[in-house]
């Protein structure tokens, strides 16, 4: 009689960390380096909006082969007033994972087949943002660190991080100007290598200049907006507009006049979108554009820039007003 050895259930221990822990890497060769903003675990402080991501179940095992759910939820104080449309990174795990979205700010990701290599640390995160590098009126690479956070603060964003900055360029950020990140490194993102961004011969990816001296080096800033408490819109008005006049108006409207953090933030998250070039609070000139078509600049979606004008040109404003 020929003796059978006893089948094995293999077991899985999936352990998820909290947001902001842990140095996941990426089959590419980058690196997340963390830089908490945060004001305590499991929570981000933007712009007068918490959000709060949380994930009840820090240990979860199954067998090989089955299904597992690693827990994942977040909300806001206060509630936002519309909804924010939603990109996930599935990375190698494409077509063995889904979202449960079973109630409304569920991101739980549900993994079939479990393989043995599952196994390890799984970090729940959710952002709610976008990047957008940002120079100084009297030219390029004119902030030191401390400039650079106060530039972006005065555009009602922050200092991006590397991990933000990373999702922008996964997204197709490709800019060609270096620029300071939250932990005093400096970097850019390209996409298309090309020369004089770094070279053919290096590959697409962030291009790093490393730490920098946060008083003596001088670039330009990589921002992130957060989350809208208000809306940003463009200001229906019979004539065109000085700069001053253009802050009136929209005082005038109950509002003040936008900046450029909340521009991108309204282009990116509300899917602002308007072919008319129109003051900013810094002096700028820009226009959001999220569906590309003649005559609204380049091929592709962004937010299109006209520079710093003399304020006593005449352009249309963008407006912002809180809810």
């Amino acid at each position: 009689m020929a003796l059978r050895r006893p089948l094995a259930a293999v077991c899985l221990l999936l352990l998820l960390v909290p947001c902001c822990l842990g140095t996941p890497q990426y089959g590419n060769g980058f690196y997340y380096h963390d830089m908490s903003n945060g004001q305590g675990n499991e929570e981000i402080f933007y712009n007068g909006v918490h959000l709060h991501v949380e994930s009840q179940q820090p240990l979860v095992s199954a067998t090989r082969g089955s299904s597992v759910t690693l827990p994942c939820h977040y909300r806001y104080e206060p509630e936002l007033s519309a909804p924010r449309r939603t990109r996930i990174n599935y990375g190698g795990f494409r077509g063995r994972v889904r979202l449960r979205r079973s109630t409304p700010g569920d991101m739980s990701l549900v993994i079939k087949e479990l393989r043995l290599n599952d196994t390890g640390r799984y970090r729940c995160e959710v952002i709610d943002g976008v990047v957008f590098p940002y120079y100084s009126q009297h030219g390029r690479y004119h902030y030191n660190f401390l400039g650079a956070q106060a530039a972006c603060e005065e555009q009602d964003a922050t200092l991006a991080t590397f991990e933000q900055l990373f999702t922008a360029w996964e997204e197709g950020l490709d800019w060609c100007n270096a620029g300071w990140l939250a932990d005093g490194t400096v970097q850019y993102p390209i996409t298309t290598p090309r020369e004089g961004c770094g070279g053919v011969a290096l590959g697409a990816g962030l291009r790093s200049y490393g730490h920098r001296h946060r008083l003596l080096h001088r670039y330009d800033a990589f921002c992130f907006a957060a989350s809208l408490k208000g809306t940003v819109y463009f200001l229906k008005h019979p004539s065109n507009l000085s700069f001053t006049e253009a802050g009136q108006a929209c005082k005038f409207d109950g509002g003040h006049i936008a900046t450029v953090g909340q521009i991108y933030a309204g282009w990116r998250l509300t899917g602002l979108d308007r072919c008319d070039a129109g003051w900013l609070a810094d002096g700028s000139v820009r226009y959001p554009i999220t569906k590309a078509r003649p005559n609204c600049g380049p091929g592709e979606p962004g937010v299109r820039s006209f520079g710093f004008p003399a304020h006593d040109q005449k352009y249309g404003v963008y407006c912002y007003r809180s809810t």
